[in-house]
């Protein structure tokens, strides 16, 4: 059985041997600041594990300051994940453009990261994993 669907012009991967995937539950308190505001405070963060990338923690948008936020137009695919979205956050200046991004309709495999949003890390002051 082949793990790739195609979708339209678009293959659907899914995750395996040769390219694992994995989602579990954060177990820290996650805070994400940006000139000196609290963008993002969560006890509910994923934290997802893709191949040898390193891992990249999804939070809440429930415990994000969407006022802080601003969609672009920048979209992009990932097989495995399915159509990401971007935000900026006008506070950080030009080197916030697009520094979040999120699934809002991920596949399957990784249905967790819905209503999720993860920071690159660079384009933020501090992504913080506290003990809770």
């Amino acid at each position: 059985m082949s793990s790739n669907v195609a979708t339209g012009t678009r293959s659907v991967k899914v995750p395996g041997p040769d390219h694992p995937i994995t989602i579990a539950r954060n177990p820290s308190r996650v805070v994400v600041t940006l000139a000196g505001q609290v963008i993002a405070d969560t006890r509910d963060a994923w934290t997802l594990r893709e191949a040898s990338y390193p891992g990249v923690i999804y939070i809440p948008r429930k415990d994000v300051d969407m006022t802080l936020l601003e969609r672009t137009d920048h979209v992009t695919y990932c097989p495995y994940k399915g159509d990401c979205a971007y935000f900026s956050i006008p506070a950080g200046g030009e080197r916030s453009v697009n520094a979040v991004w999120t699934y809002e309709d991920p596949y399957a495999a990784v249905a967790p990261i819905k209503d999720h949003l993860a920071f690159y890390p660079d384009r933020v002051d501090a992504i913080e994993e506290l003990a809770n």
